[in-house]
C-alpha cells in the first residue's frame, strides 16, 4: 500500500517589527491603551512574548513606534517648496502653497487622532520623541517658506502645533466620552438646548451661539480656526500699510 505524502504545513509570515507595530495599532484601536500588553499582543500574533521583546524593548517603545507609523503617513506628502531651479536650469514649483500644505498636514493629524484616539495622548506625552517632532518639523518648514522671520518661527509653529493637538485631542476625548448608543445629533441638540437655557446674565455669549453648536461640523470648525491662526501669521508678516492719523 502506497504511503501518503504529508503535505508541508503552511508557514506563517515571519515575525517582524512591522507586523508587531501593525498588530499593536489594531489592538489599540479596538481596545485602547490599557489593553495593550505583550501577552495580548502575543496572542494576536500567535507567538510568545519573548519573541516580541526581541524586536521591541517595552510598551513605551511600542506605543511610540505605533504613533510614529501613523503620523509618518501624514507628513510624507505635505512638504511644500517654493520655486526651485534644477541642474539644467529649469524652474519648477509644487502645486501646494505653504498655507495649503499646513492645512493638509493639520487635517491629516486631526483625522488620525479621530480615527486613533490614543494618538493624541501619545503626542502630548512625548514632546521630545519622533512622532511629535515629525509634525513640528514639517510645520516649521512651511512657516519658513511663508517667509516668517526667524525670531517668530518657533512661536508660529508652536501655536499651530498646540492648536492641532488641542482641538484634535478634545474632539477624540468627546467621542470617547459619548455613550456608544448616543447619536451625535441628539447629543448636540441636547447640549445646545442646555446652553440656550443658561442664565442670560451670566452666560449671554454662550446662549447666543447655542444654535451654532447644534449645527456645527467638527472638521469645518477645525479648519476655520486653523485659518484664523494662519491669517494672523501672514498678516503679522505682511502688515497692511496704514496712514498715520
Amino acid at each position: 500500500m502506497a504511503t501518503r505524502t504529508r503535505r508541508p504545513e503552511r508557514r506563517e509570515e515571519p515575525l517582524s517589527r512591522q507586523r508587531i507595530v501593525e498588530a499593536a495599532i489594531a489592538l489599540l484601536d479596538t481596545a485602547g491603551e490599557g489593553a495593550l500588553t505583550f501577552r495580548a499582543l502575543a496572542e494576536r500574533l500567535a507567538t510568545g512574548p519573548g519573541a516580541i521583546y526581541w524586536h521591541v524593548t517595552g510598551k513605551d517603545e511600542l506605543l511610540n513606534a505605533a504613533t510614529d507609523a501613523v503620523i509618518a503617513t501624514m507628513t510624507a506628502d505635505t512638504t511644500s517648496t517654493t520655486s526651485t531651479t534644477g541642474t539644467a536650469g529649469t524652474t519648477g514649483t509644487t502645486a501646494a502653497t505653504p498655507q495649503e500644505a499646513i492645512r493638509t498636514l493639520a487635517l491629516g493629524v486631526f483625522d488620525a487622532i479621530d480615527a486613533h484616539p490614543w494618538i493624541g495622548t501619545q503626542l502630548a506625552r512625548a514632546p521630545s520623541q519622533s512622532p511629535l517632532l515629525r509634525v513640528f518639523e514639517h510645520l516649521g518648514r512651511h512657516i519658513q517658506t511663508l517667509g516668517v522671520p526667524h525670531p517668530a518661527q518657533f512661536t508660529a509653529a508652536s501655536a499651530l502645533l498646540n492648536y492641532i493637538l488641542g482641538v484634535g485631542g478634545q474632539n477624540a476625548a468627546n467621542a470617547r466620552g459619548h455613550h456608544p448608543h448616543t447619536n451625535r445629533t441628539e447629543l448636540l441638540n441636547a447640549t445646545a438646548t442646555a446652553w440656550a437655557d443658561l442664565d442670560p446674565d451670566e452666560y449671554p455669549f454662550t446662549r447666543n451661539v447655542a444654535d451654532q453648536l447644534r449645527d456645527h461640523d467638527d472638521r469645518t470648525e477645525f479648519l476655520a480656526g486653523l485659518d484664523l491662526i494662519l491669517t494672523g501669521i501672514t498678516t503679522r508678516q505682511n502688515p497692511t500699510d496704514q496712514t498715520p492719523p
